[in-house]
């Protein structure tokens, strides 16, 4: 795995391609740093997006765990929503899949989504599905836990093993891949049926395993599609698991591939719309 750092420039240039196509909103994804450095050049971007799209384009970021007050900031600044994937809520399977250290707090993850939640963001998280060790129970806490602390929006997927991971040692625990993806789908049709009016992502993840797993998961449930911009150069460093799909070299025509197969599934792409959480608005602005 290569570590490696997108430029402001690359990552202004992919924002803008962005608002240009009419996607209403984008996803600004990292690595859980916390340095003060991070800290200030996520304001930066976050300043420089608003401006050069007139403020028309939605953020939601997904950088990990912060302070109270780094969360209040970005905020002012101008994202509205947040992902944070607790991954599990069962913290006994949290620790097996993260190490136990300073770094790695199940309590502060908690803390951190009710942060988020005070702080005004539309609140995101999410498990993986299908992991070693899990059982159905898990799952069911999962979804359950999803509605305690009443998130706003969830991405979760299949679990899909990589060989360069300490998890990969138990692969012999793992339910077949296409368990794993029927089981994605039904975690998302409960949801679904428990919450109503959030916003549920589509994972990527579906799509290594069923080249229709985002269809599939829209049908069954969910109602976002988040296509990949991030430019091409590195895409093959982020290989998360196993045969993650990679798009080719013109984004144009990936954009338009994908626009065509949301179409002929009987789906309707919102364009200019910052997609927010109906799940949101009721809460804050309640009928």
């Amino acid at each position: 795995m290569v570590r490696y750092n997108v430029s402001d420039d690359e990552i202004l240039d992919a924002c803008r391609f962005a608002w240009e196509k009419g996607f209403g909103s984008v996803v600004l994804q990292s690595g859980e740093l916390t340095s003060k450095t991070f800290v200030n050049r996520v304001n930066r971007l976050l300043n420089q997006i608003k401006k050069f799209s007139n403020n028309e384009l939605g953020i939601t970021l997904s950088c990990g765990e912060q302070t109270k007050e780094t969360y209040k900031r970005w905020f002012e600044s101008g994202a509205h929503r947040y992902l944070l994937r607790i991954e599990s809520s069962n913290r006994e399977l949290y620790y097996k899949i993260h190490p136990e250290n300073k770094i790695h707090s199940f309590e502060n993850r908690i803390e951190s989504l009710y942060h988020l939640k005070d702080t005004g963001y539309q609140t995101g998280t999410g498990v993986m599905i299908g992991l070693p060790f899990q059982t159905d129970e898990d799952l069911a806490n999962d979804l359950l836990f999803f509605k305690r602390i009443d998130i706003d929006m969830c991405g979760m997927g299949p679990y899909i093993e990589h060989e360069n991971t300490p998890l990969f040692q138990h692969r012999d625990l793992l339910k077949t891949k296409q368990e794993r993806f029927n089981l994605a789908l039904n975690m998302i049709a409960v949801l679904r049926l428990l919450m109503p009016d959030i916003n549920i992502a589509a994972a990527t993840a579906l799509e290594a395993i069923d080249p229709q797993g985002r269809e599939k998961a829209l049908a069954a449930g969910a109602n976002i599609i988040m296509p990949n911009i991030t430019p091409q150069k590195y895409l093959e460093n982020y290989l998360l698991y196993e045969n993650k799909p990679i798009r080719g070299e013109d984004k144009n025509q990936s954009i338009s591939d994908l626009e065509n197969r949301l179409r002929k599934s009987g789906n309707e792409i919102g364009y200019n719309s910052w997609g927010d959480s109906n799940h949101f608005k009721s809460t804050k602005f309640p009928v």
